[in-house]
């Protein structure tokens, strides 16, 4: 058996292989490296999700433009996914608005191509160094109707909150028939099976109104500010 692994191993490249796999890593840190520099002294920021499949005429699209162009005038820069759809929105009501449009690109086969609408573009290989950019900078996330790309950043903004890896913020879902279905299974499936508590029901709110979208934002943080505490400053070192 050993035998067969090592000629296996020497056929599909064996060594050549590792040292390719090995040298990933520093593509890897410099997408880290390079996101952290251009994002580190921009706050507070608010990233914004939704379907790269919503286009200009979408209503879901016109209404992400307005809650992204307010965000940006009462102080806010605004993070998307940097691609079409509902990102493009968001860029765009940023772009018209005072605060800055980031947009964190990912370079995919089919439907991401970036926007016009960018004051601060950066472009991701990897998924994952793109997602912590988003959790990382954040003080808010506003989660418009998407699909499953959508689905897993709003996954990962709930796992992140509830088990302390990153400070409690505003996870605000914007649609609130889109949701209702998923917020319903939440309590009827999940909860009643015992695998979230009552109280991780609360880490989200579904606001349609683009003025209470801001409002809850400014709301959340009346008390404390939107810079980071030290414990939390600690926690987000190792999001």
């Amino acid at each position: 058996m050993r035998a067969h692994l090592e000629e296996e191993k020497l056929r599909d490249g064996g060594e050549g292989r590792l040292t390719r796999e090995a040298w990933k890593i520093f593509q890897i840190m410099a997408e880290f490296v390079r996101g952290y520099e251009k994002l580190v002294d921009v706050d507070p920021c608010v990233s914004i999700f939704g379907s790269a499949r919503l286009g200009p005429d979408n209503p879901w699209y016109l209404k992400t433009q307005e809650i992204s162009e307010k965000l940006s005038n009462a102080g806010f820069s605004v993070i998307s996914g940097g691609g079409p759809g509902v990102m493009e929105a968001a860029n765009k009501g940023a772009f018209h608005g005072t605060g800055y449009s980031i947009g964190l690109n990912i370079e995919l086969p089919h439907e991401q191509h970036s926007n016009p609408y960018q004051d601060i573009s950066i472009s991701f290989e990897h998924f994952y160094s793109r997602k912590v950019m988003f959790m990382k900078y954040a003080v808010a996330y506003v989660v418009m109707p998407g699909g499953f790309g959508t689905l897993d950043e709003l996954a990962e903004c709930l796992t992140l909150v509830q088990t302390g890896k990153t400070r409690r913020m505003p996870i605000i879902l914007v649609g609130s028939e889109f949701w209702k279905g998923l917020i319903d299974w939440w309590a009827d499936a999940m909860l009643n099976l015992g695998t979230i508590n009552p109280e991780d029901l609360k880490l989200v709110t579904v606001i349609d109104d683009p003025d209470e979208i801001v409002s809850a934002i400014f709301n959340h943080y009346e008390k404390r500010g939107f810079a980071p505490s030290a414990a939390e400053t600690e926690a987000l070192l190792n999001l």
